[in-house]
């Protein structure tokens, strides 16, 4: 929860939904660093996979080392996140 009683609580695909205050980075999973932590993180069995069998298309690194799949784009999680980020500024 923020500060002012609001939760940054943000949907990511198929009913799942994060707290986008705990999000260190959203990665596209082509990229070497994309590939990396995703590869690690499955060595690790930390990831969550909320695809629904679906193409992945970002990677999301929280506060504590857990990585989430997730079909929606990057860009798409963002700008949630930022919308949010805004509502609770109103």
């Amino acid at each position: 929860m923020s500060s002012n009683g609001k939760s940054n609580i943000i949907s990511v695909g198929f009913n799942n939904e994060i707290n986008f205050a705990r999000v260190i980075a959203i990665l596209n999973p082509t990229t070497v660093a994309g590939k990396r932590l995703l590869l690690e993180a499955r060595n690790e069995n930390s990831v969550l996979d909320v695809t629904m069998g679906r193409k992945v298309r970002s990677v999301i690194l929280f506060d504590n080392k857990t990585v989430m799949t997730s079909a929606l784009n990057p860009q798409t999680i963002t700008q949630r996140g930022n919308e949010q980020h805004e509502e609770e500024e109103e």
